[in-house]
């Protein structure tokens, strides 16, 4: 006979078995599910070469030949899933852009997006990130090329010299994230009123919402809701 046949329910004087929300997330007022998710601790850490990817050895090859002290602007270097990113100094940046765009061996023609990430946690406390996305089209290749600022100092040279296109992903990033991008002739607000506070996809940012009537309900904003366990 099982235990719950014998008594145990908790309907009938047995013990009630314990609940816990999805994803082991208990009393923390998440109500995603993750809350008991604990993330592994980000490592700063270059790929070793060869990268094992022959685009990637050929565009790092070609970028050593064409760019002098490669080593001191180049701050990381992480190939993953046949993808390049450089992560490069900010006082180096556009030095770095224009043999990226002009050496015959590289040719990255065109910026095609530029946009901004927020790491809270980032080991080097720089969590605002400006990641551009570059196309050879004389080649057929893509690179990733990948700028850190802290909040107290979030300031770096604009790509608009190197690559126009820039221009309004530039202005985006500024509008989203607070990042500025110096040299930049116009950077200005572009999706949120000029007097807004704050910037709208940092990690930090309140989500935001308004409380909703419902029935004769009052749906909260998502920050302030419970869990429904």
């Amino acid at each position: 006979m099982s235990d719950l046949e014998q008594g145990g329910g908790a309907g009938r004087g047995g013990r009630a078995a314990s609940r816990h929300d999805a994803f082991g997330a208990k009393g923390t007022g998440d109500t995603s599910g993750f809350g008991g998710l604990v993330a592994p601790a980000r490592v700063l850490s270059s790929s070793e070469r060869p990268f094992g990817d022959e685009n990637a050895d050929a565009i790092y090859d070609a970028l050593e030949r064409a760019f002098a002290g490669l080593d001191e602007a180049i701050e990381l270097v992480v190939v993953d899933r046949g993808e390049l990113t450089l992560h490069v100094r900010r006082e180096r940046l556009l030095d770095v852009a224009r043999a990226l765009r002009d050496d015959p061996a590289l040719r990255f023609e065109l910026l095609s997006s530029l946009s901004g990430a927020d790491y809270p946690d980032d080991p080097s406390g720089r969590r605002l990130h400006s990641v551009a996305h570059l196309l050879s089209l004389t080649h057929r290749r893509r690179i990733r090329v990948e700028v850190s600022v802290s909040v107290e100092d979030p300031a770096m040279p604009s790509l608009t010299p190197v690559w126009p296109t820039a221009d309004w992903h530039e202005r985006e990033t500024y509008d989203f994230f607070g990042i500025v991008y110096d040299g930049h002739h116009g950077l200005t607000r572009i999706m949120m009123p000029d007097d807004w506070v704050g910037y709208p996809q940092r990690k930090d940012y309140p989500l935001g919402g308004i409380p909703v009537d419902y029935k004769g309900a009052q749906v909260p904003p998502p920050e302030k809701r419970r869990s429904y366990s």
